[in-house]
């Protein structure tokens, strides 16, 4: 009889004693990774996994360079997301978003502590960076009920003790997000709490080699479970019965079958439904020649966001003339952006400067014209003219960013909308797409 809990046979049979991404071949694997089917897929596309090893040790270098430039003792992380960058590890993400029981503290020598789930330290001793593994990080109400203000005073006194081994007399103490008796009992401690997420954003930003190999990795496994979401709307949607819900439900299948985690929104419409945007899918159902939008918001493999959109005119009639002009005018809209990234070129150009939408669009535009991207939407955000503000974004663009360039071309008062976007990284003479996903010959008049 197989005792399962001690049995360290291979994941994948097939392969020696390490994967392509450099991790354990056996059981006991905690990262939450790839799967076979990635890994072979990525084989037959010539693309190359990220060494892990070596990109932990880049974002972690990264995060205590920015801790020493700017003289702050210490980096206090609760988002989950900064968790992940800092030591690559994961509990129950989207749950700890709202339950906060995870906190990594990172000081300007490079020493790092975690605060983990008491049950689960075995999450976290796969990486070598992590020095302490600690618990006590949670005081939100419904696991500390009216004691909260004495768990964050417990906890308070856990990264005195950290930081007054590791930062010295440095009381500047830099955190994301905590909760408010976490803030206060980081006060009464002596702390000068600064505000950490301009530490985080700004790091985040600027991708190193295994960051982009990871990148076109999640790329490659979002554009391909994105055809098989395409291949079911386009076979089932003319036999009737099919909802907007059943076809978002293949992009979750595709994206967990290759080893992704989770999408951040359900934003898909179909019909009269993507007018306005923002509608998310439910259970329409999808009617024979009618436009299908979608906006993936995607976390995929390596916890990387892969954030594309594409409209789809389904059904054998041609689409109105209208449709066509409005899907050209996205395209215009996105490739003139893109042909203006390259690096030193200014926030503040980009949000000025390049293709205008016709004023039929103008009221119903996306929120930005481009956003960062990275584990999740990140820093920069490119807004349009209207929404600039004096001093919020007076930064220029660096090599190794990845930003995503938008269109929404939702004519006001309309029946339909048209939402593109592509991800592109930042390189050292202008920019290169990542996606290789074709536009809908259908809505270009093809």
């Amino acid at each position: 009889m197989t005792d399962y809990h001690r049995d360290r046979r291979k994941i994948d049979p097939t392969r020696e004693d390490r994967l392509g991404d450099g991790t354990p071949n056996d059981n006991d694997r905690v990262e939450i990774g790839p799967t076979q089917l990635a890994f072979r897929e990525w084989e037959a596309a010539g693309l190359t996994p990220p060494n892990l090893d070596r990109m932990r040790e880049y974002r972690w270098r990264r995060l205590t360079e920015a801790l020493v430039k700017r003289d702050i003792g210490g980096l206090l992380m609760f988002d989950p997301l900064n968790i992940r960058y800092a030591t690559d590890t994961t509990n129950m993400q989207l749950w700890n978003s709202h339950n906060p029981f995870r906190a990594v503290l990172l000081c300007a020598d490079g020493h790092m502590v975690i605060w983990e789930y008491k049950q689960a330290p075995f999450l976290v001793t796969f990486n070598p960076l992590v020095k302490e593994l600690r618990s006590g990080a949670s005081f939100f109400y419904s696991i500390t009920g009216d004691k909260g203000t004495e768990a964050a005073s417990s906890f308070a006194g856990q990264v005195d003790e950290v930081m007054r081994a590791h930062a010295g007399s440095n009381r500047r103490l830099a955190v994301d997000k905590i909760m408010v008796a976490g803030l206060r009992a980081l006060e009464r401690a002596g702390f000068e709490v600064l505000e950490g997420e301009e530490v985080t954003e700004r790091t985040r930003a600027i991708k190193g080699p295994e960051d982009i190999r990871a990148m076109r990795c999640a790329h490659d496994a979002c554009e391909k479970a994105i055809a098989e979401m395409e291949a079911f709307t386009r076979e089932n949607v003319p036999k009737g019965g099919v909802s907007e819900d059943d076809i978002w439900a293949e992009l979750h299948k595709g994206n967990i079958r290759r080893g992704g985690e989770w999408i951040e929104t359900r934003l898909l419409a179909s019909g009269p439904r993507t007018n306005p945007w923002f509608q998310e899918c439910g259970p329409r159902i999808v009617q024979n020649n009618e436009i299908v939008a979608f906006d993936t918001d995607l976390i995929g493999a390596y916890g990387i966001c892969i954030d594309i959109s594409r409209s789809w005119w389904v059904g054998d009639a041609r689409p109105s003339n209208a449709m066509i002009s409005a899907m050209k005018h996205g395209m215009d809209h996105i490739r003139d952006h893109q042909s203006r990234l390259k690096p030193g070129v200014t926030i503040r150009e980009l949000t000025h400067g390049g293709h205008k939408l016709e004023d039929q669009y103008w009221k119903q535009k996306y929120s930005c014209k481009m956003h960062g991207v990275g584990l999740c939407d990140e820093w920069p955000f490119v807004p349009y003219s209207d929404g600039w503000v004096d001093g919020a974004m007076e930064h220029a663009l660096e090599p190794g960013m990845t930003l995503c360039v938008e269109a929404l071309i939702s004519p006001e008062g309309g029946d339909f909308s048209i939402k593109l976007e592509d991800q592109v990284l930042i390189t050292e003479t202008g920019c290169e797409n990542l996606t290789k996903y074709p536009f809908d010959p259908r809505l270009m008049g093809g």
